[in-house]
């Protein structure tokens, strides 16, 4: 942004439309930049992305919103309600667990309900051992919040100081102890460690090898999951209308081939058709292995280089399908879970694609307050490896017949039985995402600072950015549209710092330029 009467906006480029892109699009833009968004998809939304079906369109990545005050204060730093955009549900059942000797368990957003249930479900033991458990991880959560997810570049040393500030919290890290363990010392029940060793798939981990730390995923959920009516798609289609409604020129099907720099700063990108686009800043919203592999030209080949060698998170496979239930009532949210847990994560942890996994059924038309219609939209996931593979397995149809007999053990089935053909692969992922690896979560959670050796905002190219999931703070919907927001404020303090009269003028939330 410059502050001179006579100069242009600031040409600000995104390469990736995916939600960190969007969001990142529409902080730049509320400040006051000429915004270019690209997208080599046909659509925008990234990994929120759907396929069609006779019930309509199907999600084929995140199901859920948590952590909603992310997405209010993004809509309003563009003068928007997130009401005004999407209809939320907010879920009294957080989710719904199914084991197969039979049993069943509900966990909801209010606490108090779920300690009942639990009690029920496992005794008065397992009861105070929730209640411990929850109390342990609100302080993890609470602690962390601030210095480290809302921090835009955290630092071990910071972040020692703060837990030596606090010592309480030295105990409640567990920092010696991997979720595994912690979670054998916390619930004498296996299903409840089964249950809450899960959370580390929500970063690509497995609990046998993630720290104990990220027991703190639990409150993600806890504090309250929301159904986006109509499906995920529909939020990204709301930042979409907004951002062509505020100027913002948005292309897709625009493959970026290259990345030009010049004197040690980028000066433009080309994309496959031979375009060439100048810009003064340039945000990389996609995966950070995307540079350190060269994909972009030799020019950003040194930024996020740690990326290029780290261990990659998990996949999965992900079968998007509308039939008829039939079997247990679902909620929205629903895991299946396997008679071993050991099983699954020690052939996710030698890359192969586990024999008998446990899954995730989304329930697409359920939890509105509603009956759902007669041909309902569904989505299983189940875990896999990454791989850097790009031709489709040959094992598809043996492993949808296992996850079909998984399911007619819990009493479960769908009409009409859900085909290989809407099968989502890590292959496929790895097609769509280059230099992922088909990983849905960047690298590694495992290793108790795994989270600090994620690439941060800033990178040694002045006028290079990052943002999304491969970054800091991290995966999940809401931690990329968080990244969106360190980078966005990275570059409007970089550009007030460096502007000719050192400050910028404000109004509103927008730049005067």
């Amino acid at each position: 942004m410059r502050t001179s009467d006579t100069s242009t906006p600031t040409r600000a480029i995104i390469i990736g439309a995916g939600i960190a892109g969007l969001a990142c699009a529409l902080r730049l833009r509320a400040a006051g930049l000429h915004v270019t968004l690209l997208e080599r998809h046909a659509e925008v939304g990234g990994k929120i992305r759907t396929i069609p079906s006779p019930a309509g369109p199907i999600d084929a990545g995140p199901t859920v919103l948590t952590m909603r005050h992310v997405f209010d204060d993004l809509f309003a730093c563009a003068g928007e309600a997130l009401d005004d955009h999407v209809t939320l549900v907010r879920q009294d059942t957080v989710a719904r667990h199914f084991w197969p000797d039979g049993t069943s368990l509900d966990l909801y957003a209010d606490e108090a309900l779920s300690t009942t249930a639990i009690a029920t479900f496992a005794g008065s033991t397992a009861a105070r051992q929730f209640t411990r458990f929850c109390a342990r991880t609100r302080a993890l959560f609470d602690a962390f919040d601030a210095p480290m997810m809302q921090a835009p570049a955290p630092k071990l040393g910071a972040l020692t100081a703060h837990v030596l500030r606090h010592p309480k919290l030295i105990p409640a890290m567990a920092p010696l102890s991997t979720l595994k363990s912690l979670l054998k010392s916390s619930f004498d029940d296996p299903r409840l460690r089964q249950l809450f060793g899960r959370y580390a798939t929500y970063v690509g981990g497995s609990p046998t090898h993630a720290p104990a730390l990220l027991s703190l995923i639990w409150q993600a959920e806890a504090g309250g999951v929301w159904v986006v009516k109509g499906g995920m798609h529909k939020l990204t289609e709301a930042l979409q209308g907004i951002l062509v409604a505020q100027g913002v020129d948005i292309q897709t099907d625009a493959h970026v081939d290259r990345i030009e720099a010049d004197s040690g700063r980028i000066a433009a990108i080309h994309l496959s058709d031979g375009t060439r686009m100048g810009c003064d800043v340039l945000v990389h919203a996609g995966d950070p292995r995307a540079l350190a592999t060269g994909a972009f030209g030799a020019s950003t080949s040194h930024v996020a280089a740690q990326t290029g060698k780290a261990e990659r998170s998990f996949s999965a496979r992900v079968l998007s399908f509308a039939a008829t239930p039939h079997g247990p009532d679902l909620a929205h949210h629903n895991v299946f879970f396997n008679c071993d847990a050991e099983d699954e994560f020690r052939d996710l942890m030698a890359d192969r694609v586990p024999e008998n996994p446990s899954f995730y059924i989304c329930a697409l038309d359920r939890g509105q307050h509603k009956a759902p219609p007669d041909l309902e939209r569904f989505e299983i996931i189940t875990n896999a490896p990454a791989t850097p593979e790009t031709t489709d397995p040959e094992d598809l149809d043996p492993w949808l017949h296992q996850i079909t007999q998984q399911m007619a053990v819990h009493g479960m089935h769908f009409s009409p039985t859900p085909t290989t053909a809407s099968i989502t692969t890590a292959q496929k992922f790895g097609q769509m995402f280059p230099a992922s690896m088909g990983a849905l979560y960047g690298q590694t959670p495992h290793g108790l600072t795994a989270a600090l050796q994620r690439p941060t905002a800033r990178t040694q190219i002045a006028n290079l950015y990052l943002a999304g999931g491969g970054t800091h703070p991290g995966a999940g919907v809401p931690m990329a549209t968080l990244s969106a927001r360190h980078a966005a404020e990275a570059i409007v303090s970089d550009l007030t710092s460096t502007s000719p009269s050192g400050r910028t003028a404000m109004r509103g939330g927008m730049s005067t330029a």
